[in-house]
Protein backbone atom coordinates (compact mmCIF):
# COMPACT_ATOMS: atom_id res chain seq x y z
CA UNK A 1 0.00 0.00 0.00
CA UNK A 2 2.79 2.41 0.89
CA UNK A 3 4.57 1.61 -2.36
CA UNK A 4 1.38 2.41 -4.31
CA UNK A 5 0.91 5.71 -2.48
CA UNK A 6 4.58 6.53 -3.06
CA UNK A 7 4.15 6.01 -6.80
CA UNK A 8 0.96 8.07 -6.89
CA UNK A 9 2.41 11.03 -4.98
CA UNK A 10 6.01 10.64 -6.20
CA UNK A 11 7.33 9.98 -2.68
CA UNK A 12 9.63 7.29 -1.35
CA UNK A 13 8.09 4.48 0.72
CA UNK A 14 9.77 5.69 3.96
CA UNK A 15 8.39 9.21 3.35
CA UNK A 16 4.87 7.81 2.83
CA UNK A 17 5.26 5.88 6.12
CA UNK A 18 6.35 9.06 7.91
CA UNK A 19 3.38 11.05 6.57
CA UNK A 20 1.02 8.23 7.48
CA UNK A 21 2.19 8.37 11.11
CA UNK A 22 1.79 12.17 11.15
CA UNK A 23 -1.66 12.29 9.57
CA UNK A 24 -3.36 9.29 11.19
CA UNK A 25 -3.89 10.97 14.61
CA UNK A 26 -5.36 14.03 12.85
CA UNK A 27 -7.73 11.83 10.84
CA UNK A 28 -8.79 9.90 13.96
CA UNK A 29 -9.45 13.14 15.83
CA UNK A 30 -11.57 14.54 12.98
CA UNK A 31 -13.62 11.33 12.65
CA UNK A 32 -14.14 11.21 16.43
CA UNK A 33 -15.27 14.85 16.48
CA UNK A 34 -17.81 14.05 13.77
CA UNK A 35 -18.98 11.01 15.74
CA UNK A 36 -18.01 8.58 12.97
CA UNK A 37 -15.64 6.35 14.94
CA UNK A 38 -17.21 3.27 16.54
CA UNK A 39 -17.49 3.21 20.33
CA UNK A 40 -14.70 1.19 21.94
CA UNK A 41 -16.03 1.35 25.50
CA UNK A 42 -19.03 -1.03 25.86
CA UNK A 43 -20.69 1.18 28.51
CA UNK A 44 -20.78 4.16 26.10
CA UNK A 45 -22.31 2.31 23.15
CA UNK A 46 -25.97 3.01 24.08
CA UNK A 47 -25.34 6.73 24.51
CA UNK A 48 -23.43 6.96 21.23
CA UNK A 49 -26.02 4.96 19.29
CA UNK A 50 -28.84 7.19 20.57
CA UNK A 51 -26.89 10.30 19.54
CA UNK A 52 -27.16 9.33 15.87
CA UNK A 53 -30.95 9.20 16.03
CA UNK A 54 -31.05 5.84 14.28
CA UNK A 55 -33.68 3.19 14.98
CA UNK A 56 -31.86 0.60 17.12
CA UNK A 57 -32.04 -2.34 14.67
CA UNK A 58 -28.59 -3.85 15.24
CA UNK A 59 -26.52 -6.77 13.99
CA UNK A 60 -23.82 -8.33 16.17
CA UNK A 61 -21.10 -10.59 14.83
CA UNK A 62 -17.57 -11.74 15.52
CA UNK A 63 -14.74 -10.93 13.12
CA UNK A 64 -11.29 -12.47 12.81
CA UNK A 65 -8.18 -10.68 11.54
CA UNK A 66 -5.23 -12.75 10.44
CA UNK A 67 -1.96 -12.21 12.25
CA UNK A 68 1.55 -13.44 11.93
CA UNK A 69 2.05 -16.86 13.51
CA UNK A 70 3.48 -16.31 17.02
CA UNK A 71 6.80 -18.03 17.85
CA UNK A 72 5.85 -18.90 21.45
CA UNK A 73 3.94 -22.25 21.48
CA UNK A 74 1.50 -21.11 24.20
CA UNK A 75 0.69 -17.91 22.29
CA UNK A 76 0.36 -19.95 19.09
CA UNK A 77 -2.23 -22.19 20.70
CA UNK A 78 -4.25 -19.23 22.01
CA UNK A 79 -4.34 -17.44 18.65
CA UNK A 80 -4.98 -20.52 16.50
CA UNK A 81 -8.62 -20.21 15.51
CA UNK A 82 -9.11 -23.79 14.38
CA UNK A 83 -10.81 -22.48 11.26
CA UNK A 84 -9.00 -22.18 7.96
CA UNK A 85 -5.77 -23.10 9.78
CA UNK A 86 -4.96 -19.48 10.62
CA UNK A 87 -3.73 -17.55 13.62
CA UNK A 88 -5.89 -14.51 14.28
CA UNK A 89 -7.22 -11.88 16.65
CA UNK A 90 -10.99 -11.59 17.15
CA UNK A 91 -13.30 -8.66 17.79
CA UNK A 92 -17.05 -8.34 18.19
CA UNK A 93 -18.67 -5.74 15.94
CA UNK A 94 -22.14 -4.23 16.31
CA UNK A 95 -23.54 -2.45 13.28
CA UNK A 96 -26.73 -0.67 12.30
CA UNK A 97 -28.76 -2.99 10.03
CA UNK A 98 -30.16 -0.23 7.79
CA UNK A 99 -27.13 2.04 7.35
CA UNK A 100 -24.49 -0.69 7.84
CA UNK A 101 -22.59 1.77 10.06
CA UNK A 102 -20.35 0.17 12.70
CA UNK A 103 -21.35 1.46 16.13
CA UNK A 104 -19.20 -0.67 18.43
CA UNK A 105 -15.88 -2.49 18.10
CA UNK A 106 -14.69 -4.60 21.03
CA UNK A 107 -11.14 -4.94 22.22
CA UNK A 108 -9.13 -7.64 20.43
CA UNK A 109 -9.11 -11.17 21.85
CA UNK A 110 -7.08 -14.27 20.98
CA UNK A 111 -8.44 -16.19 17.96
CA UNK A 112 -9.49 -19.20 20.02
CA UNK A 113 -11.95 -17.11 22.11
CA UNK A 114 -15.61 -17.84 21.22
CA UNK A 115 -17.85 -14.91 20.22
CA UNK A 116 -20.20 -15.46 23.17
CA UNK A 117 -17.33 -15.37 25.67
CA UNK A 118 -16.25 -11.98 24.25
CA UNK A 119 -19.73 -10.44 24.73
CA UNK A 120 -19.99 -11.99 28.19
CA UNK A 121 -16.68 -10.30 29.08
CA UNK A 122 -17.59 -6.92 27.54
CA UNK A 123 -20.51 -5.32 29.47
CA UNK A 124 -22.24 -3.89 26.37
CA UNK A 125 -25.06 -1.45 27.12
CA UNK A 126 -27.70 -1.29 24.35
CA UNK A 127 -30.06 1.61 23.55
CA UNK A 128 -33.68 1.16 24.68
CA UNK A 129 -35.98 -0.51 22.14
CA UNK A 130 -33.15 -2.38 20.39
CA UNK A 131 -33.76 -5.30 18.05
CA UNK A 132 -30.59 -7.39 17.96
CA UNK A 133 -29.86 -9.83 15.12
CA UNK A 134 -27.24 -12.41 16.08
CA UNK A 135 -25.87 -15.61 14.57
CA UNK A 136 -25.56 -19.01 16.24
CA UNK A 137 -22.13 -18.07 17.64
CA UNK A 138 -24.06 -16.10 20.28
CA UNK A 139 -26.32 -19.00 21.33
CA UNK A 140 -27.41 -18.33 24.92
CA UNK A 141 -26.53 -14.61 24.84
CA UNK A 142 -29.56 -12.74 26.18
CA UNK A 143 -28.79 -9.03 26.56
CA UNK A 144 -31.34 -6.55 27.88
CA UNK A 145 -32.85 -5.62 24.52
CA UNK A 146 -36.45 -5.47 23.30
CA UNK A 147 -36.06 -8.30 20.79
CA UNK A 148 -33.35 -10.77 19.72
CA UNK A 149 -33.41 -12.57 16.37
CA UNK A 150 -31.32 -15.64 15.67
CA UNK A 151 -31.45 -18.01 12.69
CA UNK A 152 -32.92 -21.44 13.29
CA UNK A 153 -31.42 -24.55 11.83
CA UNK A 154 -33.78 -26.38 9.51
CA UNK A 155 -33.78 -29.21 7.01
CA UNK A 156 -31.35 -28.68 4.13
CA UNK A 157 -34.07 -28.55 1.47
CA UNK A 158 -36.19 -26.08 3.38
CA UNK A 159 -33.26 -23.77 4.19
CA UNK A 160 -32.33 -23.72 0.50
CA UNK A 161 -35.78 -22.32 -0.29
CA UNK A 162 -36.04 -19.76 2.50
CA UNK A 163 -33.94 -19.07 5.58
CA UNK A 164 -35.80 -19.13 8.91
CA UNK A 165 -35.12 -16.99 11.92
CA UNK A 166 -36.64 -16.81 15.35
CA UNK A 167 -37.15 -13.53 17.16
CA UNK A 168 -37.74 -13.38 20.88
CA UNK A 169 -39.41 -10.30 22.30
CA UNK A 170 -38.92 -9.17 25.89
CA UNK A 171 -41.88 -7.87 27.83
CA UNK A 172 -40.06 -6.58 30.91
CA UNK A 173 -38.45 -3.20 31.54
CA UNK A 174 -35.17 -2.98 29.66
CA UNK A 175 -32.13 -2.73 31.84
CA UNK A 176 -28.60 -1.82 30.87
CA UNK A 177 -27.61 -5.45 30.49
Amino acid sequence: MQALLGEGFELSQPRVNEWGHRLLPILKGALDELGLLPARAPQRFAHRAQGHGEVPDLIIDGTARRRQRPKNPATQAAHYSGKKKTHCDKNVVIGQAKTQRVGFLSQPYAGKTPDKKIVDTEPIVYPPGTTLHQDTGFQGYTPGVQQTCQPKKSLARESARRPRSACTARSHAFGSR
